[in-house]
């Protein structure tokens, strides 16, 4: 598994005025009421990616986002500059996003340090490489727009497999390249989906020599009569996207999900869990729900809270000692639904 992040400092970015040297784990649920700031802690490695993607495309996403004001916390005025620090197991990068007079966000990049002995040359190349694969190899994907716009349901282009994207705009591209070089993943990704859905049959991949773009059809069984994207339910249309990005041979090293149980029945919430747990196997899973259903079916020790307090995010692990006494009678899901899941301190 490539070097997943296991601290994590962030300071100033939207309602996140102060999480400092917090440890991130292989599986990470990030569970609050609405507005707590889960899904503003997911959405910070958004701005890492488009840093990792040059100067042009991070202004263009702090423009499409309102500019710096809106990125920082209470505003450039009372934050004007957010602080990161980013850890993996041997080494730390460290940079500002610093507000201008015209409402962007200048990029600094800061001290460097890792454990091993390396001459200033070496680590600087050393930290290059390892920023660009922090900032880049991570995905926070959302598919939560299943309408009949939605990229998902249209046509996509075939050469367009290099990996999934974030709204599963390629998704048929994807599955024809994993059909081709990874014939088991394919099956294995065609057996969970039809688990959840037992009338699926197949995808439909039809690509033909003398046109790019191809649609994701797909068959019921017993028929071969060739169904389009909007012929299926939007929660099956969600688990396929959550399967095939769970399941796929070579994930990023860290995989984001903001509410993936959205429109899902509870045996398919119960196979995303297991979908979830598997994929820690191979990259570190980072998810915000709002389901007691799906939180059931994961350890205390998986859970992070999040709360507002002062007009800010505060993070925390449970408290698993008092936790042990209520698990004794309640499962976890209902002890969050019952609002007494407490954590162990701010962070």
């Amino acid at each position: 598994m490539i070097q997943a992040i296991s601290k994590l400092t962030i300071k100033g970015y939207k309602s996140i005025r102060s999480l400092e040297d917090f440890e991130l784990r292989n599986l990470n649920i990030l569970i609050g009421p609405n507005g707590a700031g889960k899904s503003n802690f997911l959405e910070f490695f958004r701005i890492l990616e488009e840093i990792s993607k040059g100067e042009e495309n991070l202004q263009r996403y702090v423009s499409y986002m309102g500019g710096a004001d809106k990125l920082l916390y209470l505003g450039s005025k009372a934050t004007p500059f957010a602080e990161v620090a980013i850890w993996t197991d041997n080494a730390c990068t460290h940079f500002e996003l610093k507000a201008t007079q015209v409402g962007k966000l200048e990029y600094l990049q800061m001290q460097t340090t890792e454990t091993t002995g390396l001459d200033e040359a070496h680590r600087n190349a050393r930290f290059d490489l390892l920023r660009e694969r922090i900032y880049r190899n991570h995905k926070f994907y959302h598919f939560h727009d299943t309408s009949d716009l939605a990229a998902v349901k249209r046509p996509s282009s075939k050469r367009d497999y290099e990996y999934l994207r974030p709204d599963a705009s390629n998704l048929v591209a994807f599955l024809l390249r994993l059909k081709k070089k990874h014939p088991k993943d394919y099956a294995y990704i065609r057996e969970v989906i039809q688990l959840a859905a037992p009338f699926f049959d197949d995808f439909w991949l039809r690509e033909e020599d003398d046109k790019d773009d191809i649609l994701l059809e797909w068959r019921q069984k017993g028929s071969d009569y060739p169904f389009h994207p909007s012929q299926i339910s939007d929660g099956t249309l969600r688990f396929i996207c959550l399967a095939t990005a769970l399941l796929q041979p070579n994930p990023p090293s860290t995989i984001l999900l903001d509410e993936p149980e959205l429109g899902l029945h509870p045996y398919a919430l119960a196979l995303l869990a297991g979908l979830i747990q598997k994929a820690t196997f191979k990259a570190q899973v980072i998810i915000s729900t709002q389901s007691a259903s799906l939180i059931d079916h994961f350890k205390p020790e998986d859970i992070i809270l999040v709360e507002r307090k002062n007009d800010e995010s505060v993070f925390s692990r449970p408290d698993t000692v008092k936790l042990k006494i209520w698990l004794e009678e309640y499962s976890l899901g209902d002890i969050w639904s019952r609002n007494i899941l407490e954590g162990t301190a701010d962070q």
